[in-house]
């Protein structure tokens, strides 16, 4: 099954018919109610009666929202597809919902949220629906205005779905660019279906100490030393290697055989490159052949 973000642009692929399909779906409620407690839970609020104010970056019809409200808490979400926020209307969200594109930043005033949650919906700005988008620059434009809108020291947790190991540490560094401190927590890594991304962000400190400062010495080392490390929760922890996020030393009956990559993984990746927009060469009988060895 083709991943959502590669099929369609998001206020394309969730239509009329596909908003109220997932909307009604007891599976998607499940699993978007479960989601939407663990960002809560990481946000680490305390423990008392103080009305916070929080942002649901992509929050489709409003699913997260309502559990957000059931929580005690009060919302404002935003989204693209039109089709998802006239069905959250439909249902009498608490929260108020605005359609605007996250890769064009968050149109509030500075320091007006207490945190911000989001579910699966990041990852949707890794892919450009034309030539003209570049995913760096969209990236950028979100966590820059992300931060602007947040109060200080207050946090954000967005949980998405990466295509793959570079994608989740493009995703990260983009948001430490702009000043924001954490990482990124994974739970249950050695689960495939049950392994879930938290990037776990803080506008600025509480402590006074400067982000900024920080960010950019660890940067003198370089991007990747940013991604080195994730948290986990779950039975071993998770690192990253040879550009793969990996749970640990993996046994298996062909552990010591090469794997190759054949021709549908080529068409596959070129496929996925041209639906963000890069330019690539057509196929052909040749493309994902496989060459003589060379003596």
């Amino acid at each position: 099954m083709s991943r959502p973000e590669i099929s369609a642009p998001p206020q394309e692929f969730y239509n009329d018919g596909e908003a109220r399909k997932y909307t009604s779906s007891s599976r998607v409620i499940e699993i978007q109610d479960r989601l939407t407690e663990r960002a809560v839970e990481l946000l680490n609020f305390p423990k008392d009666d103080f009305p916070r104010l929080l942002l649901d970056v992509g929050c489709g019809s409003g699913l997260s929202g309502d559990r957000l409200t059931e929580l005690g808490y009060q919302w404002i979400g935003m989204d693209i597809s039109e089709s998802m926020l006239q069905v959250a209307q439909d249902r009498n969200i608490e929260g108020g919902v605005i359609q605007y594109d996250m890769g064009h930043g968050c149109p509030f005033r500075p320091g007006i949220f207490d945190g911000c949650v989001s579910i699966s919906a990041v990852q949707w700005l890794c892919n450009a629906d034309h030539a003209q988008q570049e995913p760096r620059k969209r990236l950028n434009t979100f966590f820059t205005q992300l931060y602007r809108s947040l109060k200080r020291g207050a946090k954000a947790v967005l949980q998405f779905y990466p295509d793959g190991a570079k994608q989740a540490e493009l995703i990260t560094v983009a948001a430490l660019r702009v000043g924001f401190s954490g990482g990124l927590v994974v739970d249950y890594p050695n689960s495939t279906r049950a392994k879930k991304y938290f990037l776990v962000l803080a506008a600025g400190s509480l402590d006074g100490v400067s982000t900024a400062n920080m960010i950019r010495e660890r940067f003198k080392a370089g991007e990747a030393d940013a991604f080195k490390s994730v948290r986990v929760r779950g039975r071993s922890n998770a690192s990253l290697k040879g550009g793969k996020l990996s749970s640990g030393p993996k046994q298996t009956a062909n552990s010591g055989h090469q794997h190759t990559k054949g021709k549908a993984w080529v068409l596959k990746k070129k496929r996925q490159a041209r639906c963000r927009g890069q330019v690539i060469a057509e196929d052909s009988k040749y493309t994902g052949r496989k060459r003589k060895d060379r003596l």
